[in-house]
């Protein structure tokens, strides 16, 4: 719905990746829509911890020598990067922990 073909002959490379994804793993009973049960199992999946996906995710961006951890320097070199973060709520936890 989000892609309109205009005369192109071909289509992006991200509808072919969404097309797939829907295909695959969305419309699990294969009617071609997704149902109630299906977009709440899309949004809200039941085995995804969104706060270790939050975090995990702040450290990849971060972590700028990959040892796994951060340092001051590098949560300051990405302070905005945390402070939109949900992590930590906002930036609310950097202003908190004498550690940030």
């Amino acid at each position: 719905d989000m892609y309109s073909h205009d005369g192109d002959a071909d289509e992006p490379e991200w509808v072919k990746t969404e097309r797939e994804q829907f295909v695959e793993f969305r419309d699990k009973n294969r009617d071609g829509k997704m149902d109630k049960e299906e977009t709440k199992d899309w949004i809200l999946p039941s085995d995804y911890d969104h706060a270790e996906a939050e975090a995990r995710h702040l450290v990849y961006e971060s972590d700028q020598n990959k040892d796994g951890k951060l340092s001051r320097e590098e949560i300051v070199e990405k302070y905005d990067l945390f402070v939109g973060s949900q992590a930590t709520d906002f930036g609310e936890a950097l202003v908190r922990h004498d550690e940030f």
